[in-house]
């Protein structure tokens, strides 16, 4: 299973972010898809989660202002945040936790908010 993110890069203070991520393999089924994130120094923090469950959860420092969603049918998860924040500058990761239990991340995708 590979995950593969676009977009990315730099973005302005109260602008906006669009992140998507395409799950690739035949076979692969996930229960969960969604994205975090790392800031350098700091430990990787959940931006948001969709279960196949419908069910959505966001970190506390993007919520309200951030949404998720899945496209089961394309293997696609997508990340919109609004009114970008400085503290929002770091990698991003797509992430997809398997039917078997496997834990599986992209390779990242900075993103640098900067005025």
């Amino acid at each position: 299973v590979q995950l593969q993110a676009c977009g990315g890069g730099f973005a302005q203070p109260g602008g906006s972010l669009r992140l998507s991520c395409t799950a690739s393999g035949d076979d692969f089924v996930a229960s969960a898809m969604g994205w975090f994130r790392q800031a350098p120094g700091d430990k990787r923090a959940l931006v948001g989660l969709e279960t196949s469950g419908g069910h959505t959860t966001y970190g506390d420092a993007v919520k309200g202002r951030t949404s998720i969603y899945r496209d089961r049918e394309k293997k696609m998860v997508y990340l919109e945040m609004n009114d970008l924040k400085f503290e929002d500058t770091a990698v991003y990761y797509c992430y997809a936790w398997g039917r078997d239990g496997a834990n599986h991340w992209g390779k990242g995708t900075q993103v640098t908010v900067s005025s």
